[in-house]
């Protein structure tokens, strides 16, 4: 997976860097299909200080890229929180195509009936 950190006000840090690309590899693993990773920190001096840093995350997949945004006091707090409103979006894309292939292997199964009863 190809990953590209954008800051605005931030100073990348090992230690930011190695959370960041924990957080991706938990992601990664729910989507293994994932292209890549673009991840945006930002720290705006004059907000709020609870709302201070922000983490955006998209993430590249097949189909419509996954995206989310998230405005924290604390830093790690936001990529926590960008992090898993992209895991809800992997969940929730993951189970659209269960019930899809579910729906298809359900229609096969009902039309083998038929054709059983028929002959």
């Amino acid at each position: 997976m190809k990953l590209i950190i954008q800051l605005h006000n931030v100073t990348l840090t090992q230690a930011i860097e190695n959370y960041i690309l924990k957080r991706l590899d938990k992601l990664e693993h729910l989507d293994r299909w994932t292209i890549d990773a673009r991840v945006a920190l930002e720290h705006d001096n004059t907000r709020a200080p609870e709302k201070q840093f922000a983490c955006s995350m998209r993430l590249g997949v097949r189909g419509p890229d996954l995206f989310a945004k998230d405005v924290e006091s604390d830093l790690y707090a936001a990529i926590d929180a960008a992090a898993k409103k992209i895991e809800q979006q992997i969940r929730k894309r993951h189970g659209k195509f269960k019930v899809i292939k579910h729906q298809d292997a359900a229609k096969l199964k009902a039309v083998r009936r038929a054709s059983d009863e028929v002959e």
